[in-house]
């Protein structure tokens, strides 16, 4: 059992601060981090919209659901792509309701892994916080690596929507090629993320509008244009072709990486608590808004691209189909880019999102002494709008280091997508599976309290969980000839599992002693 009982989050008068107290506003929210043993570092200059607003902005749809399109119509075509998309959505609608009945407990940066420590009992806490941590900053840091790489090569598919004479893509995409426009994004995401800290929220209000009229306007002039014709409403939604080597059922499980991907960012709100103004009601409010209108805004860009599909085997020779789906649809070069720039606009701003968000993971940790150098990636720079600048770096080097495996291996973003996917979630179920084996008991005191239901929402959540490790280290298409195009995912998520460990037996079996009681 946790000892949370004995440790009540108290205000500076000394009255208990609990769900119906602890998100009035920004000055209880900050005497109730006070209590629990921190010093209140960022400015909490986020509203109920604006943080909703962000944790669209870091799903992005539906630039997340473009740039992994590849994977749902190997997997199962247009049944993947819709179903799939439904089914997963009603799933993180549960891994949301599951994380926002603790974080309005705990409404704090350290997200997932304080969930852990708090909920633990003191036996197993520190191990439990330290395996959900690193899995949580390893997610957050893939993912945010997935975006950016993602960004890149769905931007080399949308220049080579123009063709040379020869009928090939303007742009070869050679492996240096690729890289250098990855850096470029990395490097003006963290610049953005560091330099206008102030004024994301603004950005992120924009990309609301900017997706939704971006999205009308594809769904429009795809469907009216319709070069290559349409096909019939009973092919879109009940249309099944299993193109992976997979048996069909498990090839249709093996697609849902695209759906997983777009809605693996659920959780990473969390680590915006500290500049939230009351966080205990707004964020996790927030995560289950986010994950109905994503599931709107999804099925609004996908049904009509299915409807003008063209041939499915010629797409799933490409790395990225959107680009091609569109230009089929339109006839031309010139209008299909132009339909796709809205698209290549929300990906960098995504790209930004996760930069800001993946700075506090790693900042929140490092708070605790959890990482190698902690001292010094958990300053904030107060020059810059209160921006923890020594973590966005951190996080920004291990992108670029990982992005070098492009070199070696074409299916790179499998694997960067894979590993964000595994850990994000495995993160999520830890505080979860915690809170169940204590009966719910802690999760009662919230203000996002959802009694029986909640029960619900916990075990479709772990058995979520249990599904996705071993899914998304599978390959998505057998068998596997070219090493190139094995996915790597397994082999970056051991190494970063290796590094945690290690790092546990040399340092922190002895000296980690994890959040403050």
């Amino acid at each position: 059992m946790s000892d949370f009982e004995g440790k009540k989050p108290v205000s500076a008068n000394g009255d208990a601060v609990g769900a119906e107290t602890g998100g009035v506003d920004a000055g209880s929210a900050d005497q109730m981090l006070v209590s629990l043993g921190y010093t209140p570092e960022m400015q909490r200059n986020r509203s109920t919209l604006q943080v909703a607003f962000m944790s669209f902005v870091l799903a992005s749809i539906p630039y997340g659901l473009a740039t992994t399109l590849y994977y749902p119509l190997v997997g199962g075509g247009p049944v993947n792509i819709i179903w799939g998309w439904v089914a997963v959505s009603a799933i993180i609608l549960c891994v949301a309701a599951s994380l926002g009945e603790i974080t309005s407990v705990f409404p704090i940066s350290g997200g997932v892994y304080y969930h852990t420590f708090m909920l633990a009992p003191p036996a197993w806490r520190r191990i439990a916080a330290w395996t959900c941590g690193w899995l949580y900053v390893v997610g957050n840091v893939t993912i945010t690596l997935a975006v950016n790489f993602g960004t890149t090569l769905f931007l080399v598919g949308c220049i080579n929507v123009f063709e040379t004479e020869d009928g090939e893509g303007v742009l070869a995409g050679e492996p240096y090629q690729v890289f250098l426009i990855f850096l470029g994004i990395t490097l003006l995401c963290n610049a953005v993320s560091s330099l206008c800290n102030k004024w994301l929220p603004i950005l992120d209000t924009f990309a609301i509008f900017w997706t939704f009229a971006g999205v009308i306007a594809i769904m429009v002039c795809v469907l009216a244009i319709a070069k290559e014709g349409r096909h019939d409403a009973n092919w879109v939604f009940t249309h099944f072709e299993a193109n992976s080597g997979w048996t069909p059922g498990w090839s249709f499980i093996v697609g849902l990486l695209h759906a997983a991907y777009a809605t693996s960012s659920t959780g990473m709100i969390i680590s915006m608590c500290e500049e939230v103004r009351e966080p205990a009601t707004q964020v996790p409010k927030a995560m289950v808004l986010t994950i109905c209108i994503n599931t709107v805004a999804g099925l609004m860009f996908m049904i009509p691209l299915v409807f003008v599909l063209p041939d499915i085997q010629g797409l799933i020779l490409l790395a990225q189909p959107v680009p091609a789906i569109v230009k089929s649809a339109v006839g031309n070069s010139g209008g299909a880019f132009g339909l796709l720039i809205p698209l290549l606009v929300l990906a960098i701003i995504c790209g930004i999102g996760c930069t800001t968000a993946a700075s506090r993971c790693v900042y929140a940790f490092a708070r605790d002494g959890a990482i190698p150098g902690s001292k010094w990636w958990k300053q904030i720079n107060h020059k810059l709008d209160d921006v923890p600048l020594n973590a966005m770096m951190l996080s920004m080097v291990v992108q670029i280091i990982l992005g070098l495996i492009y070199f070696g291996s074409s299916a790179a973003f499998n694997a960067f997508s894979g590993v964000g996917v595994i850990a994000l979630t495995t993160a999520y179920a830890i505080p979860i599976v915690v809170s169940m084996l204590n009966g719910r008991q802690i999760v009662r005191t919230g203000s996002f309290y959802l009694g029986s239901l909640g029960w619900f929402c916990n075990i479709v959540s772990t058995c979520w969980s249990l599904l996705a490790i071993p899914l998304f280290c599978m390959p998505t298409t057998v068998p596997v000839l070219d090493p190139a195009l094995m996915n790597y995912a397994s082999v970056v998520f051991v190494g970063f599992t290796a590094i945690s460990v290690g790092w546990y037996l040399a340092w922190g079996r002895s000296h980690y002693v994890g959040p403050p009681l």
